[in-house]
């Protein structure tokens, strides 16, 4: 059965999160959190999203973006 579509609000944002399989650690060590803020930086960059707040925690990590 197909997923229904999301409801859109011009000014709304999108609470992203992003968890270890089984909720397992994805990041075991500080530069395991420094690669990732690297690649959303270079992801950001490239799309040309905006990221208004995030939070690293061992098994998973938050970010709100604006919708657009």
């Amino acid at each position: 059965m197909a997923r229904p579509l999301r409801i859109e609000y011009p000014e709304a944002y999108y609470h992203i999160m992003n968890r270890g399989l089984s909720r397992r650690d994805i990041f075991l060590e500080d530069k395991d959190r420094g690669q990732f803020l690297d690649l959303l930086s270079d992801i950001t960059r490239l799309w040309k999203i905006e990221i208004y707040a995030y939070c690293l925690m061992d098994n998973h990590a938050l970010c709100g973006a604006p919708h657009k």
